[in-house]
């Protein structure tokens, strides 16, 4: 079994919403905003090759479905499908993906489960050879959303994956399509149900923790539902992945894929031994990735 990193359309949002309570004058050192105070944001993807035989892609990212103007409105970067472009650099095509993970169903996580957009056509399914998980909760949530969350949903996608016959709800750790392979976690903080996949030593952070600045426990984002029980949530689950040596994969960092959870002598959480991209290796093999 083999893991990549494999970058989907990437975005530029603001700053101020991405790090909620935080002040510029704080996290404008981590990461410096353009002049419309938006920062630089991944939509990362997790690829595991020959998972217990299959292909399975954790999260698919934002994709290229919006119509102009709302792909200016979001601050996606570019126009075409990378992900799509990031695949065939892995060697396979959207049909070899046997399986997608799905941490929840905002735009920005499962966007690039659809075509690019393409003018007078409506909204179309890839991955036409795969099993789609997604968590029970999170699927409630995302058909009867609240106010506050509804434009993160794309109002075509849920019913798409029904027609499809090939949609998996979780309910506990393990799913059927995927055994003991994947082992899940859940998450309310951010949104209802929101789905952690532990594979192989890596954890999927998803909107948990987007980014190496978001694992210091008081950073949370200005898009998270319930900000206190987050922290608590996030706590928890950084207490576990540092005592099992589970490493830390983000979605939305722009620089960093892969990190090693720390621990200070004040008890603040950091990170170390970040690594960019992972390049086909499995990251429990010392040196095997970089």
């Amino acid at each position: 079994m083999e893991l990549f990193s494999i970058l989907g359309n990437s975005q530029r949002l603001d700053g101020g919403a991405m790090f909620g309570n935080a002040p510029k004058a704080l996290w404008s050192r981590w990461i410096a905003p353009d002049e419309q105070n938006r920062i630089p944001l991944a939509c990362r993807c997790l690829l595991a090759k020959g998972l217990d035989g299959k292909n399975v892609l954790f999260e698919t990212g934002i994709g290229a479905f919006f119509e102009p103007a709302l792909r200016e409105r979001y601050g996606v970067v570019e126009s075409q499908h990378v992900l799509l472009d990031s695949l065939a650099a892995a060697g396979l095509s959207h049909e070899d993906i046997d399986v997608v993970v799905l941490s929840h169903l905002h735009f920005d996580h499962a966007g690039g489960l659809l075509a690019a957009w393409e003018e007078g056509q409506s909204a179309r399914l890839l991955f036409p050879n795969a099993r789609f998980v997604v968590g029970a909760e999170h699927w409630r949530r995302a058909n009867k959303p609240h106010p506050r969350d509804r434009a993160s949903f794309i109002p075509e996608l849920q019913q798409l994956l029904q027609d499809s016959g090939r949609l998996e709800l979780v309910e506990g750790e393990y799913s059927q399509t995927l055994g003991q392979t994947v082992r899940f976690g859940f998450s309310d903080g951010h949104t209802p149900g929101l789905m952690l996949a532990e594979v192989a030593g890596v954890v999927f952070c998803a909107d948990l923790i987007p980014g190496r600045y978001w694992v210091h426990l008081p950073i949370t984002m200005g898009y998270d539902r319930w900000p206190e029980k987050l922290i608590d949530e996030k706590r928890a689950f950084l207490d576990d992945k540092l005592a099992r040596e589970v490493r830390l994969f983000f979605t939305h960092d722009h620089d960093c894929a892969l990190a090693r959870v720390t621990r200070d002598e004040r008890g603040r959480f950091g990170t170390a031994d970040e690594q960019r991209e992972l390049c086909g290796a499995s990251p429990v093999m010392p040196g095997a990735v970089r």
